[in-house]
Formats: C-alpha cells, sequence, structure tokens
C-alpha cells in the first residue's frame, strides 16, 4: 500500500495534489493509496472517483481522516 501523509504538508501551507497524483500515477495494479489529511479530502474523492477508483474513508480522530483509494477493475 502506498501512503501520501498531507498533514505535514498542509501544515507548511503547500498543496498536496500533484504528491497525491504521482502516488496515484505509480501504484501498482491493485495497489492502494492511503491519504492522511487534516479534513475529508472531498475534492479529492471526487477527482479520483472520476478517474475509477473507489474509496473508504475514516475519521480517525482529532480532525484527521484516513481515506483508502483502489482502483475499481474494469
Amino acid at each position: 500500500m502506498a501512503v501520501v501523509d498531507a498533514r505535514p504538508i498542509i501544515a507548511s501551507g503547500a498543496e498536496p495534489f500533484e504528491i497525491i497524483m504521482t502516488a496515484v500515477g505509480n501504484l501498482a495494479d491493485g495497489e492502494q493509496l492511503e491519504v492522511l489529511a487534516p479534513f475529508e479530502p472531498v475534492p479529492l474523492e471526487g477527482v479520483l472517483s472520476s478517474q475509477g477508483f473507489s474509496y473508504v474513508a475514516e475519521d480517525v480522530g482529532g480532525g484527521d481522516w484516513r481515506v483508502v483509494f483502489q482502483r475499481i477493475p474494469s
């Protein structure tokens, strides 16, 4: 499973979208991507859903979210 912890990126004032999309592009067949964020990344969920991914979002407490994305098999 690939993991992108977007929390420190966002805390520094930067945007993690490019890093996340690079990780998506590097996923092996069947591999999942876990994104950790300080909020539910609804826009990212929409973008990746439109690119053929399913996801499960979980509030892990303290305002943080864990979202696991997986490509839907064709």
